[in-house]
Order: C-alpha cells, then sequence, then structure tokens
C-alpha cells in the first residue's frame, strides 16, 4: 500500500499543459504548484515555451487531446532522474502534503483520492468529491509509467483506431486495452488537491455543462477555505 517516504531525491514533478487556459487563471496555478513542491525538480512538457518554468521541453503545438495528454507526461517522465514521479496539471491547485507525505511500491501506481473540484459555472460555488483515480493525482514508479504507456503506444500506433473510452489512467484499464495489467494502490493527503472544471478543459466540449458534480459537496474545506473565494482568488484575479 505504499509508505510515507523522504521524497528529496526520489521525486520529480511532472507539469504538462497545452497552453491554452484563461490568465491570471494560468499563472495562478502555477505559482502555487511552485510553493507546493518546494524545491523539488520540476519538467514541464508545454505546447509553447515556458522558459521560467522548471526544465522546460517545449514539443510544439501538436493540440490539444487525450492521446496528447499521455504523449507529454511520457516525455517528461523519461526526462526525469528520480525513480518516482509526480503529475501535476494546469488547471490544479496542489498542497505541499500531495508531494512531500506517500511514495507508493516500485511495482504499483499511487493515487491521491483526496481531491475536491469547483465548477466555475455555478452560481453558487461548492466543491464536491467523487474519489476517483485520476492522472491529476497520480505518483509513479518511473520505470513502470515508461513502461506501461509505451506498452499502449506500442499496441495502438494509430490515433484513429484507439477507443478513447478504454484509455485510461494506468493502473485501471489494461484489462480493456488488452495490455500488461498493473497495480495501482491509494491514499489521501490531509490537504486535499483542489481541481477545476471550467469551459477551457478537454472534458467540456464533451458533456459542458451538464457535467455532474460529486454526491459529496461542501462550502468550505480545511486550509483552501470557502470554494466562493477560492474561485475569486485563483480563477478570477492575478495572486501575488
Amino acid at each position: 500500500m505504499g509508505k510515507r517516504v523522504e521524497v528529496e531525491g526520489n521525486l520529480t514533478v511532472v507539469y504538462y499543459t497545452a497552453n491554452v487556459l484563461r490568465e491570471p487563471f494560468f499563472t495562478n496555478c502555477r505559482k502555487q504548484l511552485l510553493k507546493a513542491i518546494d524545491g523539488l525538480p520540476l519538467i514541464s512538457v508545454s505546447q509553447k515555451p515556458m522558459m521560467q518554468f522548471g526544465q522546460n521541453i517545449c514539443i510544439g503545438d501538436i493540440g490539444k487531446s487525450y492521446l496528447n495528454i499521455y504523449r507529454q507526461m511520457l516525455i517528461g517522465t523519461k526526462e526525469a532522474k528520480t525513480p518516482f514521479v509526480a503529475f501535476a496539471e494546469d488547471d490544479t491547485l496542489y498542497p505541499y502534503e500531495h508531494f512531500h507525505s506517500f511514495l507508493p511500491e516500485t511495482n504499483e501506481f499511487g493515487y491521491n483520492l483526496s481531491r475536491w473540484s469547483i465548477y466555475t459555472w455555478l452560481k453558487s460555488p461548492v466543491y464536491s468529491i467523487k474519489f476517483r483515480k485520476v492522472n491529476t493525482c497520480l505518483i509513479a514508479p518511473r520505470d513502470l509509467f515508461i513502461e506501461a504507456i509505451e506498452e499502449r503506444f506500442a499496441k495502438y500506433p494509430d490515433d484513429s483506431k484507439v477507443d478513447l473510452g478504454c484509455w485510461g489512467e494506468p493502473g485501471r484499464y489494461e484489462k480493456e486495452l488488452g495490455v500488461t495489467r498493473r497495480k495501482s494502490t491509494q491514499f489521501m493527503s490531509e490537504v486535499p488537491v483542489i481541481s477545476f472544471s471550467h469551459p477551457d478543459a478537454i472534458g467540456y466540449g464533451i458533456q459542458g455543462k451538464h457535467k455532474a458534480t460529486g454526491p459529496i459537496k461542501a462550502y468550505d474545506v480545511p486550509v483552501w477555505g470557502k470554494a466562493s473565494d477560492v474561485l475569486e482568488r485563483f480563477y478570477n484575479r492575478e495572486e501575488n
């Protein structure tokens, strides 16, 4: 089930973005990420240059897609020099605790289930939680992730032949894809991760404002505060 360990020297943060988010939201999330990682190695894989954000790998404008997300994750992971990587998405607020309290075993993918979402289009902002294993909160053994994702792309070299409904988080969808099954585990950080559902998100084009909130809701969570304040602070105005 993994264990609490010292992450310094063992973990690299891999950030990936299609560089399409609105400002000041885009910048505010990056500022919070730098606070949260607190000096851990950072590799950013972007579609536009981001030279002041860790070790930047600009791959050019390949477009926003589910498969390109995994391509960017894989590129960053291959560049990492540590045995573990933690992935960071461009529309998510991470706390220090997410990166500094847990590493999975070397044969399993670790997912932080402590993740609240804010839907930016709701008239009365509220947090909701679904307890799902998602890439947003994935911490993975470097070699295991490379092995798993390269196997997928080798099996499905033609993007048009991929069933995107099955192309999901490693450790979850191997049976459906017909690739090697790999284990996953879960943990919950004391301070939660905060994700935003918004019109620039990749899933918005499919579900739009019909996307359902989680069954458990809250107007206020510890450390972060009220959902309305977090939305205003990070999404609508520039953070210092």
